[in-house]
């Protein structure tokens, strides 16, 4: 790495890790911009459900989404647009993240994201999380960290969450959803979530996330 180069901080993990809310307190804490990897995902879903697309449509969301800008807005939440409109609520429906990780295993679809991922990433200052971050948007990132907890944990986490924006759904449910989504992530062909040589595993299990942060920060 330059040391002309600000920090990067990648953050990659299954579903209901504590992913995006330990990368927002790393940024907050280090001053640092805030990559959700997944948000822009879950906008290209939001784009092809619009269009009639279903999950088998890769290559036509691919070519649907290509020159559309996705960007990100202050806000806590931060903002998501999608050509210019705030979609950061449309995206975060249980329906839409399924449609963005089946659309995910789509090689048309994760080369172009990658590379947008990949100039956001260039100049440094980031903390970024998802589920490819550490092996090919930023594998040369200064710390490099894979999430874990135990299905339940992860389950109950994202049920809460759920709960709390007034999505109604069961932990069960949850639960069924969150296994389909791990064994899609290990599984694809295209750049699959797994813990890659030189990652350093942090379990998240009975932690809360301002101490997984510190965790982290002691590890810079």
């Amino acid at each position: 790495m330059s040391d002309k180069r600000p920090l990067v901080i990648a953050i990659d993990g299954p579903a209901g890790s504590g992913k995006s809310t330990v990368a927002k307190i790393l940024a907050r804490r280090l001053v640092l911009r805030y990559l959700d990897t997944g948000a822009m995902y879950r906008a290209v879903a939001l784009a092809a459900r619009r269009a009639g697309l279903g999950p088998d449509d890769g290559e036509r969301a691919a070519a649907l989404i290509a020159g559309v800008p996705i960007a990100f807005g202050e806000g806590d939440p931060q903002r998501v647009l999608l050509a210019g409109e705030d979609v950061t609520e449309a995206i975060r429906t249980p329906e839409i993240g399924d449609l963005a990780s089946a659309l995910s295993v789509h090689s048309a679809v994760r080369r172009m994201l990658v590379e947008r991922q990949k100039q956001m990433v260039a100049a440094g200052g980031v903390t970024l999380e998802g589920r490819d971050v550490t092996t090919v948007v930023a594998p040369d990132a200064d710390l490099r960290i894979f999430l874990t907890a135990s299905l339940k944990v992860r389950a109950d986490r994202r049920w809460r969450e759920l709960k709390q924006r007034g999505i109604e759904t069961t932990l069960d449910v949850v639960q069924h959803q969150i296994a389909e989504r791990d064994h899609r992530d290990s599984t694809r062909a295209d750049s699959p979530l797994y813990v890659a040589e030189g990652v350093t595993v942090v379990d998240t299990d009975g932690i809360g996330p301002e101490e997984v942060a510190d965790r982290i920060v002691a590890l810079l």
